[in-house]
């Protein structure tokens, strides 16, 4: 039988009133020449404007039986298999969760058996949140969060609804359920379409390829710059509307710690040397912290500076032995803190994914160089599946095997697991195994622990 081309598929998810009708209407409506069927199971919100539809020629087809997650399975695939009879009139589909639902096992019907992989392509799973009420939602109600989690495209919608600082916060927060995802902030789920379709997120070969950072691991800091200063004294300045030093408060993270800033020489103000600069600061801040208080100095050394910020317009001393670039990696954006050097400019800086420990649902991200043992990964992804298959929502991951010239890559939606060896690793570069977990109550150090126990 001749191969036909797989059926993209996008499962999008939101809570209510995330803007999911008016993303759909809009994908319907734009002109982008894809045939799209949509599967709708949605109660209780304005349905898609089924006039616009025909028009469009597309399909549209409802899942009669209210709530997706217990009767997915039926519905979906009767609804998939009437699809696949009418192949030639449509080049797209669109699932449609449920506000209150999880996403989970909808993406997992397309794993769910050999002839479905064979016909459908599980695209992206895309999730809307509404910018002006996520908080309140993540506090109250567990759906929100785990639709975050499930996510690898999220859409920050209304942000025009909510205040600068306040969008920061929310997307650090939404940041710290889901390190990986792609967020893009939208008003009236005003996105390109080339960012939610056809963005292969869950092809994970083609996600890094897009993306090296894809799956980058959790740093202890959210942001480096490169300065260029001259030898001697530099001041450093803090200070913004008072409020924002304490927006941390309901998490039990108030500040009076102080903010954690690691000052290093390096090599030169470039990228590279910006990223041969990350292992000695990670080691920094897992050491014991100076405490600084305003007016106090700072040695750029690789030594972890706790500096007093809890009041408006602190400053502190940079003091530089020799001239020359030096990286400021500091525990939270600057721009949370109004952090500045005087008179100087980051040359280079960067973000890193962000790290608040709070939430009960989190990504971890663990790396590591050494070659793995296939049957011992294998025994251990399989015990993490039975044992924690319901906490974690989504795992991903490239590995290399010991004896093997191709890199392993892994996809995980809750127990349903997926991993095939992909293209060899590039000639001359450092193998490395770099694992992602999105999840509820995730133990860093079992993790680890698990990992290390698949060394070959």
């Amino acid at each position: 039988m001749a191969t036909i081309d797989r059926i993209p598929v996008t499962v999008l998810t939101g809570f209510l009133g995330s803007g999911k009708t008016t993303l759909l209407n809009r994908i319907l409506s734009e002109n982008h020449g894809k045939r799209i069927a949509v599967i709708e199971n949605e109660f209780g919100e304005v349905g898609v404007d089924h006039q616009l539809v025909i028009g469009a020629e597309e399909e549209i087809f409802e899942t009669n039986n209210g709530c997706i997650c217990c009767t997915v399975r039926g519905d979906l695939l009767r609804i998939l298999g009437q699809l696949l009879k009418r192949r030639d009139k449509f080049d797209y589909i669109i699932v449609e969760t449920t506000g209150m639902a999880d996403p989970g096992p909808v993406a997992q019907t397309f794993f769910l058996d050999d002839d479905f992989k064979q016909q459908f392509l599980l695209d992206a799973i895309v999730t809307l949140v509404d910018a002006r009420h996520i908080e309140k939602h993540l506090d109250e109600m567990k759906e929100p969060g785990e639709q975050v989690a499930f996510a690898d495209v999220i859409l920050l919608n209304k942000t025009d609804l909510v205040g600068k600082a306040e969008l920061e916060r929310i997307e650090r927060r939404v940041r710290a359920i889901n390190g990986t995802a792609r967020i893009f902030r939208t008003q009236n789920a005003n996105v390109p379409i080339d960012r939610v379709l056809d963005v292969g997120a869950f092809d994970l070969q083609r996600a890094l390829a897009l993306d090296g950072s894809f799956l980058e691991p959790q740093y202890p800091f959210e942001w480096a710059g490169v300065y260029q200063l001259a030898a001697g004294q530099h001041t450093l300045r803090t200070g913004a509307e008072a409020h924002v030093h304490h927006h941390h408060d309901h998490h039990g993270h108030a500040h009076d710690k102080g903010l954690g800033l690691v000052v290093l020489p390096v090599a030169a103000a470039t990228e590279q040397a910006l990223a041969a600069a990350i292992e000695p600061a990670v080691r920094a801040f897992a050491e014991e912290a100076v405490t600084v208080t305003c007016g106090g100095s700072l040695k750029a050394t690789p030594a972890l500076h706790a500096i007093d910020v809890n009041y408006e317009g602190s400053h502190f001393v940079v003091d530089v032995a020799a001239a020359g670039a030096h990286a400021i990696f500091c525990e939270h954006a600057p721009a949370e803190f109004n952090l500045r050097v005087e008179g100087a400019k980051p040359i280079v800086q960067r973000a890193f994914a962000s790290h608040h420990h709070d939430e009960e649902i989190s990504s971890i991200g663990i790396s590591d160089p050494r070659p793995l043992d296939p049957q011992k990964l294998n025994d251990w992804l399989s015990y993490l599946l039975k044992s924690r298959g319901a906490d974690i929502f989504r795992m991903k991951g490239v590995i290399s095997l010991k004896g093997e010239a191709r890199r392993y890559v892994f996809h995980g939606v809750h127990m349903m697991f997926d991993g095939q060896l992909e293209r060899p690793w590039a000639a001359g570069a450092a193998r490395q195994n770099t694992l992602v977990f999105i999840g509820r109550n995730l133990d860093r150090q079992e993790l680890e622990a698990g990992l290390h126990s698949c060394l070959a």
